[in-house]
């Protein structure tokens, strides 16, 4: 079947996010754009994915449980899970390599974290958009352990990708699919990244405010609804473009 999806939402909990992006406000918006699968990626965290799961369901929408990694090199890595509790265990392993830097509101914006009512019950207090001690070259075996997998994010972008920080992509990173922005030059990036030629790619909204959900726009072909029939097609490219 062809579903809709979004795999690239932050939320108020990243620093970056905007106060309005809330879970249920997120999913709610998400259905109203039509999609079938959504996920929120936060920056260097997963303690929106359990709240947002509930949100999503109610809209009839599937949730993935999802993380936007930090690297060391300041990489970023969407990574997505088969389920919560993989996305909770690798959050507590995440969280112990962040550097310890710690979080200024007024400088970096708010990481607010909310309860299924959408109340504010904490904030996180370390700093999340800080790159992690996790190398890009180690992502793939971390997601492979738990079942998860890993996603290059916006790897057509001059900061934060990890062609822009390390000037390639490389076979022994073993990314089997890559993220690619609206308007990615894709033919650029797999001549001058061999590593991702044939590849497949995504496209996600890297939401950080209400409006940039946009309506649904791009497919992926799965076996079934369900989180796991989403990651085995992602990881065969079933139904989507390639580099």
């Amino acid at each position: 079947m062809k579903l809709y999806y979004d795999l690239h939402i932050h939320s108020c909990l990243s620093p970056c996010g905007d106060s309005q992006m809330t879970p249920a406000n997120i999913a709610g918006m998400a259905y109203l754009a039509g999609l079938d699968i959504a996920a929120i990626a936060d920056h260097n965290t997963a303690k929106h994915c359990r709240v947002f799961a509930a949100w999503a369901l109610r809209y009839g929408i599937l949730p993935i449980p999802a993380m936007e990694l930090n690297t060391r090199e300041d990489a970023h890595i969407l990574c997505l899970f088969p389920d919560l509790e993989a996305a909770e265990d690798f959050d507590i392993f995440v969280h112990d390599r962040l550097p310890g830097i710690l979080n200024r509101p007024d400088f970096f914006g708010e990481q607010c974290l909310l309860d299924e009512d959408d109340q504010i019950i904490g904030h996180e207090e370390l700093l999340l958009t800080a790159g992690t001690d996790i190398s890009v070259y180690e992502v793939a075996d971390l997601m492979d352990r738990r079942g998860g997998i890993a996603i290059p994010a916006h790897v057509d972008r001059s900061a934060n990708s990890v062609p822009s920080q390390l000037g390639f992509v490389t076979d022994d990173m073993r990314f089997c699919i890559a993220e690619v922005t609206r308007s990615g030059d894709t033919k650029s990036l797999s001549s001058h990244n061999p590593a991702l030629a044939g590849k497949p790619f995504i496209t996600n909204s890297d939401a950080h405010y209400l409006h940039d959900i946009r309506d649904k726009e791009y497919a992926i072909e799965v076996a079934e609804k369900t989180v796991q029939s989403v990651i085995d097609s992602l990881r065969k490219g079933i139904g989507l473009p390639r580099l």
